[in-house]
């Protein structure tokens, strides 16, 4: 007699397993369905995607660094993740409270300003990695 507690290994496993992959890939799907509706329904997100190009362009015509890209990219998906998850809470709040409520605004204003903070930060990068390069371009001696 078998004691253990495991179930015993049947076709119905395999079936499990190929279920989880197909919720795990279709997951991705969602995901980028995320993606989109903030890209598509937010204009800050949209200003951040063009701010993020001009700046990817900046730097492959500065030749900065792999760890200067590296810490770019950072900033920028910090950014657009903020914005995202401002976009959730807005989301939320609006659901909770379709009315207006002095509480509710502040939680929008408080994941509003999530956003710029994040946003100032990324300037500061930018400014500490693109500076000395634009330096050196119009101050060359």
């Amino acid at each position: 007699m078998n004691q253990s507690t495991e179930p015993p290994e049947s076709s119905g496993d395999k079936q499990t397993l190929t279920d989880r992959f197909r919720k795990f890939i279709a997951g991705f799907g969602y995901a980028f369905q995320g993606l989109w509706y903030t890209i598509r329904t937010q204009h800050n997100a949209r200003v951040h995607v063009i701010i993020a190009i001009l700046v990817i362009v900046l730097g492959i015509y500065l030749r900065i660094s792999a760890l200067e890209f590296a810490i770019i990219f950072i900033a920028i998906s910090g950014v657009f993740i903020t914005e995202m998850l401002n976009t959730v809470a807005e989301l939320c709040v609006d659901l909770a409270s379709p009315t207006y409520h002095p509480l509710a605004k502040i939680a929008k204003d408080v994941a509003a300003g999530a956003v710029l903070a994040n946003a100032i930060l990324s300037i500061i990068i930018g400014l500490c990695i693109f500076g000395p390069h634009l330096w050196g371009l119009f101050f060359h001696q």
